[in-house]
């Protein structure tokens, strides 16, 4: 028993004091005291974002960690993001580190947001932006959008008493209608509202989408301290589970798709492909652009909008000001439609502002280097997990004024978060960035000026709003939002 228990102590050690000696060799970023064999993880309590900006405001804007034995450098400063993610450095950058989550889930590191950098990557890449994610595929999509807006403010004025304000759980609503979105979008099915059949298989499949952005996230220590699995292996098999699970879940509806070959879906699409070029549109290729799609689509979207409204309700002034707008802009005479939001400014001002406070994904995806490279003068070894706090940045108070406060109008000038590609980040930045960021922008925005233009809207009377975060991949709030409600005369022509 000696033995066995001695072992792996004396072999972790020894690596300890291989990867400290090699550390001699790199000029690497400042960082705090680290212990042996755990490094830094011991320090990662959530929220991890908020501490990675307390660590930066000691240590400068990249430091670096040690998670158990892999290197972390983490940047929280747009010029050395800047530095990271456009020419040499971004190609350099653009490799995942190996994870178990993306092994077990993600085909063995092959879909398009866990494959290293090379040939299939760049090949998944160009099928994202040309087949599936093209604007004109996403505007052929659009009355699939419009259904599922018309449905939500049906429901949500169904739930209502006529001109009373009536209290309303929004969370339910907003992932219902981010969730039938992308699922109709990708395979032609509903699977949440009053009116659908398979609703066990819809709450298996959202269970999957929350377990699997848990098992994600950054600083799993299983992920970095493989002597756990000496003492067993129960993380592992969990998500090994998880991703059968989310398997055998794709392949049902590939197969359905398959028997379906008229459907207008992405995974129809697809498969027309797959007649053309079968051995690169394998099942495994295409399930994993399914699931690509359906975990970074449904959640992502849903939490934004419920920050959107979160945030309206607490700066009435705001929703004020986006009413009109939308009042001015559209009328009360019709819905608003996706043309006309190029004409609202401040609703996508709203918008912005809300990717800034509360980007779902306050860390960006992890990234890793293939070769020593050096970031802001500081060496970065090969195989280095670097990390970019995105959260801390938005916040960062020499690059935005008033940076904790929710100012809707600080994007008046610049039109809008595109032209913020190194200060604003809510869809990541360089040649990784989310191919999906389009759909996302559309979604959220159409939904929320529809909430808007369609509803009166109130605090709950004697009901504090937490602005509390969650843990894990996505940054959810964690009390679900609240809120009093009343139709507007439109909901009334709508509904006619």
């Amino acid at each position: 028993m000696c033995y066995f228990i001695l072992l792996p102590l004396l072999i972790l050690t020894l690596v300890y004091k291989l990867l400290f000696s090699k550390t001699q060799r790199f000029n690497l970023p400042p960082g705090p005291p680290s212990r042996p064999i755990l490094g830094h993880l011991h320090l990662m309590k959530p929220p991890v974002h908020r501490l990675l900006q307390r660590f930066s405001d000691k240590y400068g804007p990249i430091f670096s960690l040690r998670y158990g034995s892999s290197r972390v450098v983490v940047i929280t400063s747009p010029s050395l993001v800047q530095e990271s993610f456009t020419g040499t450095n971004d190609v350099v950058l653009s490799s995942r580190p190996l994870q178990l989550t993306a092994k077990y889930v993600g085909y063995n590191h092959t879909t398009v947001g866990t494959a290293p950098y090379g040939d299939h990557w760049r090949n998944l890449r160009r099928i994202c932006s040309l087949e599936i994610l093209s604007s004109n595929r996403l505007t052929s999509f659009l009355y699939i959008r419009k259904d599922e807006i018309r449905r939500m403010l049906t429901r949500l004025s169904r739930d209502s008493h006529g001109s009373r304000f009536t209290r309303v759980a929004l969370e339910p609503l907003l992932s219902d209608l981010t969730f039938n979105n992308i699922v109709r979008m990708v395979t032609g099915k509903r699977y949440y509202g009053d009116d659908v059949d398979n609703k066990e298989e819809a709450e298996v499949f959202k269970k999957l989408v929350h377990d699997i952005s848990m098992y994600s996230s950054a600083n799993n220590w299983r992920d970095y301290l493989p002597v756990l699995k000496l003492f067993g292996n129960k993380f592992e098999k969990e998500v090994m589970a998880a991703g059968k699970s989310m398997d055998e879940f794709l392949q049902r509806l590939l197969d359905d798709c398959r028997r379906d070959k008229d459907g207008n879906t992405m995974v129809t699409h697809l498969l027309s492909l797959q007649q053309q070029e079968p051995d690169y549109y394998s099942d495994v290729t295409i399930k994993g652009l399914m699931m690509a799609m359906m975990l970074a689509g449904t959640e992502t979207s849903a939490i934004t909008l419920e920050w959107a409204m979160t945030n309206l309700l607490k700066h009435p002034q705001v929703l004020e000001k986006a009413r009109l707008e939308i009042d001015e802009k559209i009328g009360e005479d019709r819905l608003i439609d996706e043309p006309d939001l190029a004409e609202l400014s401040y609703l996508h001002n709203v918008v912005s502002e809300t990717f800034r406070l509360f980007p779902v994904a306050p860390l960006l995806v992890p990234r890793t280097p293939t070769k020593d490279i050096k970031i802001g003068g500081y060496d970065v070894p090969r195989d280095t997990i670097v990390l970019v706090n995105a959260w801390a940045i938005h916040r960062d108070p020499e690059l935005w004024d008033d940076p904790e406060g929710f100012i809707p109008e600080r994007f008046n000038s610049g039109g809008g978060s595109e032209n913020y590609a190194n200060k604003l980040m809510p869809f990541g930045n360089g040649r990784r960035i989310c191919p999906g960021a389009g759909l996302g922008q559309r979604i959220v925005t159409l939904a929320l000026g529809s909430l808007i233009q369609c509803f009166d809207w109130e605090n709950v009377k004697g009901e504090e709003i937490d602005m509390t975060e969650s843990t894990g991949l996505g940054m959810h709030k964690m009390d679900p939002l609240r809120a009093m409600c009343r139709p507007r005369p439109i909901m009334a022509k709508l509904l006619i």
